[in-house]
């Protein structure tokens, strides 16, 4: 018998320029080859629409998100009520299979009657209220800073109320474990996140320079960058590359003033790629405390040395594939000490060990236990 899933995304999943992307797309994919009929709703608010979704999905609807004060609710996180849509509920209507909601932003609908015989699972992408109070405290910009202020304080109430409505699947045991004592989640999951790689590509060797990769348009991202130059590079003159879409004024302003810091600004995805395996060291740390760096397993499965902080890692199974520094001090000696040293077979090895967890195709049968269970 076949089995079809409506899946929402808070936004259009392809192309994969971003680690939010390759868990959205990469598990449609998965999906669709072990023969799960998926049915894609998702919003679009500049992405465009993807003609490549269309292999791996019976259908994909796109929905426009409300922006600015059409997406303003006074008690309802704006992620979440700028993605209320009439069409959206009418369209899972008309049918009784299984909905997948891809982050806490697409739950609107949740709490709806008309919704209450329905089989609804979240995908938990992160603690959002965490995430967003992580943003409050590393934008300078006022007026924005005020709105992740608020928003991470609607977000708490509102994944309060979510974490008793729905059974949840977390892509992070961290945030599992959060739902699980903070908000007492009734029924709640763990299932990797699904990812574009495959083999662990990693080379022996040397490589010629130390990296850190992003969106450096994203507050967490622009401050890794920054912290990196002012308080680990500014002490050891390595070569440092970093690598990102729209990188702020303010850190090309710092990396003209750092002769040995090279910015590459918005790299195709070739690009991005070659850098992460021509790295000696792909530095990582994490400003935030929720979800998965997922540009973490890029640097794994294609990289040399990585060296991150314990926020990157924490929780997450795979601490023994990376170097951990707990400050800048730490960082500086590790980055030293790594440099001149090669990339051993054995390295490899361990990786191929412990990402083993990352199959997309035995964590899409994971998925569909769950969803039909």
């Amino acid at each position: 018998m076949e089995k079809h899933l409506h899946m929402v995304c808070l936004d259009v999943p392809y192309p994969m320029d971003n680690g939010g992307m390759f868990d959205l797309f990469c598990k449609i994919r998965a999906l669709h080859d072990i023969g799960i009929k998926v049915h894609l709703h998702c919003f679009e608010y500049g992405r465009g629409e993807q003609s490549e979704l269309n292999k791996y999905c019976e259908e994909v609807l796109y929905y426009k998100r409300a922006n600015g004060h059409k997406g303003f609710s006074v008690n309802i996180p704006y992620i979440v009520a700028s993605r209320r849509c009439e069409k959206l509920l009418a369209n899972l209507l008309k049918d009784d299979y299984p909905i997948l909601l891809e982050g806490v932003h697409c739950t609107h609908h949740i709490f709806n009657n008309l919704m209450r015989d329905r089989k609804i699972l979240l995908r938990l992408h992160n603690v959002e209220s965490d995430y967003y109070y992580h943003l409050y405290k590393h934008e300078r910009f006022l007026p924005r800073k005020l709105y992740y202020y608020l928003e991470s304080k609607l977000l708490k109430n509102y994944e309060r109320k979510v974490a008793q409505q729905v059974p949840i699947i977390a892509l992070a045991l961290k945030d599992a474990a959060i739902y699980k004592e903070n908000f007492h989640a009734k029924d709640i999951n763990y299932v990797p996140p699904f990812i574009p790689f495959t083999d662990v590509k990693s080379e022996e060797g040397l490589g010629t320079f130390c990296l850190y990769h992003g969106n450096l348009s994203r507050a967490e991202n622009d401050k890794a960058a920054r912290w990196l130059i002012k308080n680990v590079f500014n002490k050891i003159e390595k070569p440092f590359i970093i690598a990102g879409k729209n990188p702020t004024a303010r850190l090309r302003r710092l990396v003209q003033v750092n002769p040995h810091v090279h910015l590459v600004e918005n790299p195709d995805e070739a690009e991005m790629q070659d850098l992460i395996a021509k790295a000696q060291i792909n530095i990582l740390p994490s400003f935030n405390g929720t979800g998965f760096e997922l540009k973490l397993l890029n640097a794994l499965f294609n990289g040399r040395h990585c060296v991150v902080n314990i926020p990157a890692v924490q929780d997450t199974g795979i601490e023994e594939t990376c170097h951990i520094a707990t400050d800048e001090n730490s960082f500086r000696k590790i980055i030293s000490q790594l440099y001149y040293k090669p990339f051993s077979e054995s390295e490899i090895q361990l990786r191929k060990k412990l990402l083993v967890a990352f199959n997309n195709n035995k964590n899409a049968e994971a998925l569909v236990r769950l969803i039909w269970v």
